[in-house]
């Protein structure tokens, strides 16, 4: 069950980066890698809910 909390606050955080950089930070310089953040925290809870799923977790 905790596995799952993780999971749900790792893809909120990477929603809310996502928002950012999308919206009051697109003029940042650097908000390419805002944007790479949120994919790789995105892959991190793929992996980790396919490590769950699978029973490797």
């Amino acid at each position: 069950m905790a596995l799952w909390l993780v999971v749900a606050f790792i893809v909120l955080s990477a929603t809310l980066i996502l928002a950012l950089s999308v919206g009051p930070l697109r003029s940042v310089p650097n908000v390419g890698t805002l944007r790479a953040l949120a994919v790789v925290q995105y892959v991190a809870a793929a992996l980790l809910a396919g490590a769950r799923l699978t029973g490797n977790a």
